[in-house]
């Protein structure tokens, strides 16, 4: 899996370019939250759960079902904050959480992503890996801890950072463009 403070990244990067019009601190807090959230599951390894279990790290937790059972509940007291209709917060938080799945099912290791449980517990990998998958304690601060934060700065921080910039240019140009046949 790609470490907390990069699912935790992810909500945050994602949350600075959502269409919401308001976006209040708590709508950064919830985002990287739910964004981090699915890896509560590592109690499962203190618990003695199986692995590969659907109950087990990348399991349920991991799941779109989950996702959107998540999103829905964050919307709620969220919703109002915003002034925006819960039915598209729902949606955006689901995505968000979502984003757990897809990153840990880019790493070089781990079970696998349960994402259509409890359906199906069959475990999925994208075809492209290219993130190194972190250890969860020991080892975190080693040689290995660096070359995962370093692969994860590669291929996950750098092209957020990017879509972060060209989505905030173009919402500039948007806004400018707006401003200019307002007065014309």
């Amino acid at each position: 899996m790609p470490t907390v403070f990069t699912h935790a990244g992810v909500g945050l990067g994602l949350a600075a370019i959502a269409p919401f019009a308001h976006r209040p601190w708590v709508f950064y807090a919830v985002s990287a939250g739910v964004a981090a959230l699915p890896d509560v599951d590592v109690v499962a390894f203190a618990a003695g759960v199986p692995r590969g279990s659907m109950w087990a790290h990348r399991g349920i937790t991991h799941s779109l079902l989950a996702a959107a059972l998540i999103g829905a509940a964050a919307a709620g007291p969220v919703a109002p904050v915003m002034r925006v209709r819960w039915p598209a917060l729902a949606a955006y938080l689901a995505l968000i959480t979502a984003s757990q799945g897809i990153l840990d099912a880019m790493t070089t290791g781990g079970p696998g992503v349960a994402f259509f449980a409890p359906l199906d517990g069959t475990r999925y990998f994208l075809p492209w890996r290219p993130v190194e998958v972190s250890p969860l304690w020991r080892g975190f601060f080693s040689a290995r801890g660096v070359r995962v934060l370093a692969s994860e700065l590669l291929w996950i921080w750098l092209p957020l950072a990017g879509a972060v910039v060209l989505a905030r240019l173009a919402a500039r140009r948007r806004r400018r463009d707006g401003a200019r046949d307002a007065v014309e």
